[in-house]
């Protein structure tokens, strides 16, 4: 989710250039109804509200509820990361086959055993 609110935030950033590629068919962005929740809830902060509209917050998540394949929650993800609410990425990763593009410290730690990039590791493989 912080890739999609980088992107938004810095529009010159790897993060908005990873979203111009999906939005131009270069890969499958996973997302489902926690995550887009997660995203509005983040798009509300009074921190990014200076930045982003509640309009143009709107229509981001809209955005990417209609052109995202749309996954199911998974129900109890197992405990995997030091922050339990980043549990939930992992297992939606895992259950669709996805690989996890992230700029959390956290979850990048976790890169060595699991398909985990930062936004430009993940734009660097998919250009090459």
């Amino acid at each position: 989710m912080n890739v999609l609110i980088s992107a938004l935030l810095a529009p010159q950033g790897a993060p908005a250039r990873l979203i111009a590629r999906w939005l131009a068919g270069g890969f499958e962005l996973i997302a489902s109804e926690q995550l887009l929740s997660e995203l509005r809830r983040a798009l509300g902060y009074s921190k990014l509200r200076a930045r982003v509209s509640t309009e143009e917050a709107a229509a981001y998540v809209e955005l990417v509820r209609s052109t995202a394949t749309m996954v199911l929650d998974p129900p109890d993800p197992p405990r995997r990361s030091r922050d339990p609410g980043d549990d939930y990425l992992l297992t939606l990763a895992a259950n669709s086959a996805s690989v996890l593009v992230s700029g959390d410290q956290d979850l990048l730690d976790l890169a060595p055993d699991l398909p985990i990039y930062s936004p430009a590791g993940f734009l660097a493989k998919i250009e090459a």
